[in-house]
């Protein structure tokens, strides 16, 4: 495909191995007058830095857009089908009809945009990376105010993976309405 003069939206999810919440998407259609410095995998950026490239993604993106698939539709239907769900929600919800899809990984979404996978496309393609970014700070908070919601699991510090911390939280108080009660160690208590 040739990228010039098409609106092209980068899509990646985050949360795909937690234990608990939603799994998260983002689209994101970068504006080509306005590069952005440092874009990059989410996962290798500090939070600070995320914060930072989120807002200013934000701020200059032509348009960007979060979607999710909750913890009950990922028992219901598995993970991946949940975050090619997430994945689809976000690209129909785009405020701007992309021209082709970029999507991180090797699995694309239900949608008729055209596109295509890129393996590590969060490292390596700047619409992908910026997707990562913003849905990995989405979903940082929503762990925040899960906290908030749910005291004592510390989910604002191990963010729903199942570290040796949510593994001790959860074995003493049990599991709470936003765990993935298909995924283990979730599913080894009941």
């Amino acid at each position: 495909m040739n990228s010039s003069h098409k609106v092209i939206a980068g899509v990646d999810e985050v949360g795909r191995g937690c234990i608990v919440g939603s799994v998260i998407a983002a689209a994101v259609i970068l504006d080509p007058a306005h590069s952005i410095d440092g874009l990059s995998d989410s996962k290798k950026l500090s939070a600070s830095r995320r914060n930072t490239l989120s807002d200013i993604i934000k701020q200059q993106s032509i348009a960007w857009v979060i979607g999710r698939a909750e913890a009950s539709e990922i028992d219901q239907i598995n993970i991946l089908q949940a975050s090619l769900l997430a994945m689809q929600r976000a690209v129909s919800s785009l405020s701007v009809r992309p021209d082709w899809l970029k999507v991180d990984g090797n699995q694309y979404p239900d949608t008729a945009c055209p596109g295509e996978t890129i393996i590590q496309g969060d490292l390596l393609v700047a619409e992908i990376s910026a997707a990562s970014i913003i849905a990995k700070v989405y979903r940082d908070q929503e762990m925040i105010l899960l906290d908030a919601l749910y005291p004592g699991y510390e989910f604002s510090r191990h963010k729903g993976y199942p570290t040796k911390l949510h593994k001790e939280k959860l074995a003493r108080l049990g599991a709470c309405e936003q765990h993935r009660r298909s995924f283990a160690p979730v599913s080894k208590m009941q």
